[in-house]
């Protein structure tokens, strides 16, 4: 049986580590709060208390085959330490959950390819491509939504959206969790991909939407001069992996 130990039993951690569960494999699973050890444990999730940025050894937690990060921390210097110990481990596999917040709104499909900005986040991914004890596959996720995070109840207390010409770039928690699966199913490893829904919608399309048809009021939006916006592309997740989207049209949610 493989271990697979997942950094960050969070909104997506947790569901994911119940899903590998159901799966066959042996899922640990980190926390950095002792009130949530017991919510780990009833799941059968080995529980372990993980914050990078404190520098202690984690041995138990790295005592795995595929290591799974779903922590939104940009301590590159905790990310440093975690990598020296990766290599010290059992861990062959990690998959590193990143976010298309690394591309810049240039006015442009935007895919694998294409430049990064000069982020925490970025760094932290170059720091595993170039690691070479391990394999790494990262994959950069759009907006995150399903279950209780849903759009209806972002911007609030008044909060203008911005750029309400530009597009949206999300993806269901469902979709995330069945890309992680088939990336560990077909041992696709040491790439990069993109995430996101191929459905995108003006902002000031989706928000409105989002909005009234949960009861809340129609949203105000920013009168934006510059005119910025991005699109995300999935094709290479959907070439490479054969991956169809389960969520695939934003205005349904």
């Amino acid at each position: 049986m493989k271990t697979v130990s997942i950094l960050g039993c969070g909104w997506l951690g947790k569901p994911l580590a119940i899903s590998l569960l159901n799966d066959g494999y042996k899922v640990k699973g980190s926390t950095t709060t002792e009130e949530k050890l017991e919510l780990l444990e009833v799941n059968n999730i080995e529980p372990y208390i993980v914050d990078i940025s404190e520098f202690e050894e984690f041995d138990n937690f790295l005592h795995a085959d595929i290591l799974i990060i779903a922590i939104t921390s940009k301590d590159i210097d905790g990310f440093e330490n975690l990598i020296s110990q990766i290599q010290e481990s059992s861990i062959q596999k990690v998959i590193f959950i990143s976010s298309t917040s690394v591309y810049g709104r240039i006015n442009k499909v935007m895919t694998e390819e294409d430049e990064t900005l000069e982020t925490p986040l970025a760094q932290i991914e170059n720091l595993f491509r170039e690691n070479t004890f391990f394999d790494t596959t990262i994959i950069r996720f759009a907006g995150l939504f399903g279950d209780e995070r849903h759009p209806c109840n972002w911007f609030k207390n008044g909060r203008k959206i911005p750029q309400p010409k530009g597009f949206v770039n999300m993806i269901h928690k469902e979709d995330c969790i069945n890309i992680i699966h088939e990336i560990i199913d077909q041992n696709c490893w040491n790439q990069t991909f993109n995430a996101c829904s191929n459905h995108h919608p003006t902002r000031r399309e989706f928000y409105t939407l989002a909005k009234v048809s949960n009861d809340f009021e129609v949203p105000e939006f920013e009168d934006n001069a510059v005119y910025q916006w991005k699109i995300i592309s999935s094709k290479k997740v959907q070439e490479v992996l054969g991956y169809t989207f389960i969520h695939d049209n934003l205005l349904s949610i």
